[in-house]
């Protein structure tokens, strides 16, 4: 591939947060088809913005058309793979501005990450087998903005976020009866992104 198709390759892959977010959705959501307005509305954006980026990557052969106006991913894509790790892949960034958005619901002291936010390094068997994708132990959490927090994580995630919530009181009696669920949370793949009681 020649170095000006490969440069309007990258452009058009991410030229755009829409476009960004469009394919984080459709990895996550590999190999379902989605139509414009359950894309839109599941990545609360405009039908209008989403079917330009959708048309966009038609042009390019990642995305594919399946029947009547139903789109999803084209696995025959020549950098599908590396694609697919490279999106699938949090960066740094990402999970530092995931980590301030955990801190402004409350008095938050643990914040593990399992589940689909993991399910792109360690596979399906990571969704499959957590019991949850996000677990906070905090106390005074703010229930509008955890409400705001988790609609606006789900339409970036693109799936259904499974939550758990407790006290740190809670927390601690049940991490102290080895209880099966706080168990199988710290023992299970996950990655503390907050972590103020020393676990």
């Amino acid at each position: 591939m020649s170095m000006n198709k490969s440069k309007d390759l990258l452009d058009t892959l991410f030229g755009s947060r829409i476009r960004v977010k469009v394919l984080k959705f459709l990895f996550r959501n590999y190999p379902n088809d989605f139509s414009i307005s359950e894309l839109s509305k599941r990545m609360q954006e405009q039908p209008l913005a989403t079917r330009k980026e959708i048309q966009l990557l038609g042009q390019i052969k990642l995305v594919k058309r399946n029947g009547a106006q139903r789109y999803a991913l084209n696995s025959n894509f020549e950098f599908f793979q590396e694609l697919k790790g490279l999106i699938m892949k949090s960066s740094p960034a990402e999970k530092n501005r995931l980590v301030r958005r955990i801190h402004k619901l409350g008095r938050v002291k643990l914040a593990l990450l399992s589940g689909i936010f993991l399910s792109s390094e360690n596979g399906a068997a990571a969704y499959e087998n957590s019991v949850a994708d996000l677990f906070v132990v905090g106390d005074d959490i703010s229930k509008e903005r955890l409400r705001s927090f988790l609609k606006a994580l789900e339409a970036e995630v693109g799936r259904e976020i499974r939550l758990s919530i407790m006290d740190k009181e809670e927390f601690e009696y049940r991490y102290g009866m080895f209880d099966r669920f706080v168990r199988v949370m710290l023992e299970g793949p996950h990655e503390k992104i907050i972590n103020k009681l020393g676990l």
